[in-house]
């Protein structure tokens, strides 16, 4: 019996479960490259032979969506508010999660359990009150301020504060598992608190740090119900925003290959920053386990 469950345990449950991943990263797979194919393929090709390859590549899908969609400027939006989104995201959660790593104090515990409970608030639950401060900040910053505002400023702090609770969780466990050593030893020689945490932590936390930044910026990339709310503008839309409006213009002309192209435009540029960094981030996900 004791045989049978060792057998159970150390070997066919393990073995069952790495072949459940494997197929799950194959049928991933299989479905990228079936996108791919629909995306060269004329309506009709889609709909009456959706498992076959193109007879004539039709290339000419990517700029017919780029146009009608208005992709280039939504293309523009979602490249600057994510880039300036994780940079800022990264900025603000090192610091702070290495205070929170480092201190003895008894709030610092509960100050990351707070961030991590962060993580389990749905967006859905703050759709009004999301709507209501951008409606609020708009007029103030129109009547009061400037004379001027532009929406993707406040998605833009939106984005940095709803993605700060995941990233402070992740760099606090990550500045944890960084030997103590290095930082008494560089305090030795003379080094204040922010030089220590800018020439000797940030270089020693470049795993952790590469992680937030690539998961965020996939996140920012992908968001669409943040900027449904916040944004009231076509031209400041961004591209999943623009791939859904562009799913309902197709539906009525029934340009699947264009519809799929719009959907290789969005995904592929995050599939290929995965696989380019994927190692990394697996690296900076599992260093700080267990401290």
């Amino acid at each position: 019996m004791r045989a049978t469950r060792r057998f159970l345990g150390n070997v066919f449950f393990p073995s069952v479960t790495v072949a459940l991943l494997w197929l799950w990263v194959l049928f991933n797979l299989v479905f990228v490259v079936w996108i791919g194919i629909q995306s060269l393929k004329t309506p009709s090709e889609v709909v009456l032979d959706p498992f076959g390859l193109p007879k004539s590549p039709q290339w000419q899908n990517y700029a017919t969506v780029w146009e009608i969609g208005q992709f280039s400027a939504a293309a523009l939006n979602s490249v600057v508010i994510t880039g300036l989104g994780a940079l800022l995201i990264v900025a603000l959660a090192a610091p702070a999660a290495y205070v929170l790593a480092r201190s003895t104090r008894a709030i610092a515990s509960p100050m990351i359990a707070y961030f991590a409970m962060g993580l389990s608030i749905p967006l859905q639950t703050l759709a009004v009150p999301i709507v209501v401060a951008k409606l609020g900040v708009s007029t103030f910053m129109i009547d009061w301020v400037t004379g001027w505002w532009d929406d993707r400023i406040t998605l833009l702090v939106f984005e940095v504060v709803f993605s700060l609770p995941f990233a402070v969780f992740v760099l606090s466990g990550f500045f944890r598992s960084l030997p103590n050593e290095v930082e008494e030893a560089a305090e030795v020689d003379g080094a204040g608190a922010v030089r220590l945490f800018r020439s000797v932590i940030i270089p020693l936390a470049k795993p952790g740090l590469t992680t937030v930044l690539v998961l965020n910026i996939i996140g920012l990339w992908n968001s669409a119900l943040l900027v449904m709310l916040v944004i009231s503008e076509s031209s400041q839309r961004t591209l999943p925003v623009a791939l859904l409006n562009l799913q309902s213009a197709m539906r009525y002309s029934s340009d699947w290959g264009g519809l799929f192209a719009g959907i290789a435009i969005l995904v592929f540029p995050m599939i290929v920053l995965y696989l380019w960094v994927g190692r990394r981030i697996i690296d900076g996900m599992t260093a700080g386990i267990g401290k």
